[in-house]
C-alpha cells in the first residue's frame, strides 16, 4: 500500500472495475463458504453488467475506496430490500481487498455510505472479521438469522442493527 486512500461516490465508468473488486473480495472472503469451482466460475462480464445497471438505476447510493486512482473496495447502502426492515437505510454491502485490510478503506466507505445513521444489514454468519468491524461501528445481532443464496449457495446470514 503506497497511496493515501480516499473514497468518493462512484461514476458509471466505476463499473468494471466495482466488479472486479466484487469477485476479487469474495474469492478471497469467502473461500471457507462457497465451493472452489463456484468462485472460480464467477463472470466479470455478469457483474459488469450488473454494476452499470445498478449505477445507472440510482436507486442505490454506491461509493468507492483507491488507492491512488485504483479502486480497491466499495459500499452501497439504500433504502432497504427487506419488506420488515428494522430500520430506514441498510448497507447492502462493504468488500475491500484483502491486501488493503487495516487501511481505513472500509472505515471510510461505512462512512460515506450510512454515517452515524440507524442502519441494518445483512452479513455471512462465518464471518468472524467482518463481525468484528461492524461491532466496532455500533452493529449488533438483532437474533435475526437465515439463509441467502450467495452465486447459488445457500449461506447462513444474520442480521446486524444500529
Amino acid at each position: 500500500m503506497g497511496s493515501a486512500i480516499s473514497v468518493r461516490p462512484a461514476l458509471s465508468s466505476d463499473a468494471e472495475d466495482i466488479a472486479q473488486v466484487h469477485l476479487q473480495a469474495w474469492r478471497e472472503a469467502y473461500v471457507h463458504l462457497l465451493p472452489a469451482e463456484t468462485l472460480a466460475g464467477l463472470d466479470l462480464s455478469e457483474r459488469t453488467a450488473r454494476w452499470a445497471s445498478i449505477l445507472a438505476e440510482g436507486g442505490t447510493e454506491v461509493f468507492v475506496a483507491l488507492e491512488g486512482t485504483r479502486v480497491i473496495g466499495w459500499a452501497s447502502a439504500s433504502a432497504g430490500r427487506d419488506p420488515d426492515a428494522p430500520r430506514a437505510r441498510e448497507l447492502e454491502g462493504i468488500y475491500v481487498l484483502a491486501s488493503h485490510h487495516g487501511s481505513g478503506a472500509a472505515q471510510g466507505l461505512l462512512d460515506a455510505s450510512i454515517g452515524g445513521e440507524p442502519a441494518f444489514l445483512w452479513m455471512a454468519e462465518d464471518n468472524p472479521r467482518a463481525l468484528a468491524f461492524y461491532r466496532r461501528n455500533g452493529f449488533a445481532p438483532d437474533g435475526v438469522a437465515t439463509s441467502k443464496p450467495l452465486a447459488g449457495t445457500p449461506v447462513a446470514v444474520l442480521r446486524l442493527v444500529r
